[in-house]
């Protein structure tokens, strides 16, 4: 294949710990926003500390928080996966879905313990 210096191959992926990042610019079809959005994510982790409010911190004893931080896992894995392989329709909806729920997880993390019931404490804490 000819090098042509204008477009990037379909098959070259950044390194395994960018792909996340790199699934998230690809889900949106303005550049702009993409890079917005890419930018967004990884700033907010920053605010992270701030966001959770709850009294109880140890997510043994909230349920709710435990099952959100599994699956905020499992979305990151998948947003790995999806920045790796090749963009595909199907690839791509993953990704865009993923997407949805790693800003999700981050707007919904104060409300949690607005509804969450936590375990009882143990006396030795």
């Amino acid at each position: 294949m000819p090098a042509n210096n204008l477009q990037t191959p379909a098959h070259i992926a950044p390194v395994w710990y960018l792909t996340p990042w790199y699934t998230i610019l690809r889900s949106f079809e303005s550049k702009l926003l993409g890079v917005l959005m890419m930018g967004a994510s990884l700033a907010i982790l920053f605010v992270l500390p701030f966001l959770d409010r709850s009294r109880v911190r140890s997510a043994r004893y909230r349920p709710v928080y435990r099952q959100m931080v599994f699956l905020f896992f499992v979305t990151v894995i998948i947003l790995g996966y999806c920045g790796h392989s090749a963009p595909t329709p199907t690839l791509k909806l993953i990704g865009q879905l993923a997407t949805a729920y790693y800003f999700a997880f981050f707007l919904l993390l104060p409300l949690v313990n607005k509804f969450e019931k936590t375990k009882p404490l143990p006396e030795e804490i």
